[in-house]
């Protein structure tokens, strides 16, 4: 027979549960806060002493009252908190699986696209999902098999909380981790998140995209288009975290689609400059709009990009001479309507310059004595110094590095040659410039 101190606590737990039973909505939020207030932290052992070895007992009634209400966002909240204690309690895995049973993942990932229901609300379902990822393989599966990675994907880039957006980017992380069955799935997730709208959710998709590519290890074949166009934000902290990824993506078989790509950025098309132009014109609350007009700001940051990579590693210099890079960073320097782009083409050209004595002899006789001498007094502030038939000059460029570099015979191997002589020196000076660069960024 029970003895007394055990018949008394199972009373207490009856009553408590009878309560629950009987209340109402105010009696039930009341008696969450009591629950979260002192059972935060608890393990399961703590739990099961506290509930008198019936803590399952009040976790399905509030699984049951979760699937009934979390349509109207009632207490919501409060409900997945107290759920969060269970499920985040050491040695809860039975609690963990009561909880699956009923279809927890299904209504957690429902309420992200409910909306109605609260930022906060919608936050709390995240950290449950973290709880359940965390806990192993078979339940990162179980959410990825609920078409969970879509769900989470669309959440990120609709969320207007960014503390919220921090929150999920952990789970898709989490995700990505330990998940081979479905790692790609997530991975091509993170892809189709950076046309997003907001920059948060870019920003953070291309952070996850850095750890994802290391782990899937095949590229997908739209990311080079889908972080090239990303390069058209005016977020910097956007901008940055796509030429980390750039970086990164140099060392795998889209290298040569990537050089590419960036190269072609330097020289928008036609079509593409003349968009707004009737805008600009017939509005004069809009004069200033080119300063922002997105290819202009795509082709600024393609000229960073040329540089960070160029400074990285001579070979990707190298390609990139192959691809008429020298030509088109002076086109892109003759850009009139966008300084930025103008500045930082000329301090990406300034160390193709200094780095290749065959650059610098055909710079120059292209530019002419006058404005070379102007270019080497100081690169970074040239396009305030030039006037417009040096910027024409520069625009209507004809440098063909390729044709000399073919003659001859560019390699890896003779690299050397074209670099001229005193290369260790020249290698410090890369290094020089590029933290130099960055301070003055």
């Amino acid at each position: 027979m029970a003895s007394m101190k055990e018949q008394a606590a199972i009373s207490r737990l009856l009553s408590f549960l009878q309560d629950w039973d009987n209340a109402g909505k105010v009696t039930r939020s009341h008696i969450l806060d009591n629950f979260i207030e002192t059972n935060r932290g608890k393990t399961a052992p703590e739990l099961e002493q506290e509930f008198s070895q019936g803590a399952s007992l009040f976790l399905v009634r509030l699984t049951t009252w979760l699937r009934l209400t979390y349509m109207t966002g009632l207490c919501l909240e409060k409900i997945l908190k107290s759920i969060g204690i269970f499920l985040s309690a050491v040695s809860s895995n039975r609690y963990l699986i009561e909880f699956l049973e009923v279809g927890g993942v299904l209504t957690l990932l429902e309420i992200l696209g409910l909306e109605k229901i609260k930022e906060e609300d919608k936050k709390e379902s995240i950290k449950l999902l973290q709880l359940i990822a965390n806990c192993g393989r078979k339940y990162k599966e179980l959410i990825c098999e609920s078409y969970g990675v879509r769900s989470i994907a669309e959440f990120l880039a609709k969320s207007k909380s960014e503390e919220t957006q921090e929150e999920v980017q952990v789970l898709l992380d989490s995700l990505v981790h330990g998940n081979p069955k479905y790692q790609n799935q997530v991975y091509k997730g993170l892809i189709a998140l950076l046309p997003s709208a907001s920059p948060k959710a870019q920003q953070l998709s291309l952070q996850t995209l850095r750890t994802a590519q290391s782990i899937v290890e095949d590229t997908h074949p739209s990311i080079v288009a889908c972080v090239l166009n990303v390069l058209r934000t005016m977020h910097l902290e956007v901008q940055y975290e796509a030429i980390e990824l750039i970086k990164d993506l140099v060392n795998y078989d889209v290298c040569t689609a990537l050089l590419k790509g960036l190269v072609a950025l330097l020289i928008p098309p036609v079509k593409e400059t003349s968009k707004l132009q009737p805008k600009i014109l017939n509005d004069s609350t809009v004069l200033q709009l080119t300063a922002h007009l997105p290819v202009f700001l795509q082709q600024a940051a393609a000229a960073k990009a040329i540089g960070i990579l160029a400074r990285s590693n001579n070979r990707l210099a190298g390609e990139m001479l192959h691809l008429r890079v020298v030509h088109s960073l002076m086109a892109a320097m003759g850009n009139t309507d966008h300084s930025n782009s103008q500045r930082q083409a000329s301090l990406t050209l300034e160390y193709f310059v200094q780095m290749f004595p065959v650059v610098e002899e055909h710079v120059r006789k292209s530019m002419g004595e006058e404005l070379y001498k102007l270019f080497l007094s100081n690169p970074e502030d040239l396009y305030m110094k030039i006037d417009s038939i040096q910027a024409d000059i520069l625009a209507a460029n004809e440098v063909n590095i390729t044709r000399a570099l073919n003659l001859g015979g560019l390699s890896n191997s003779n690299m050397g040659f074209y670099l001229g002589p005193g290369d260790q020196d020249q290698q410090a000076y890369a290094t020089h410039f590029q933290e130099d660069v960055k301070g003055k960024e």
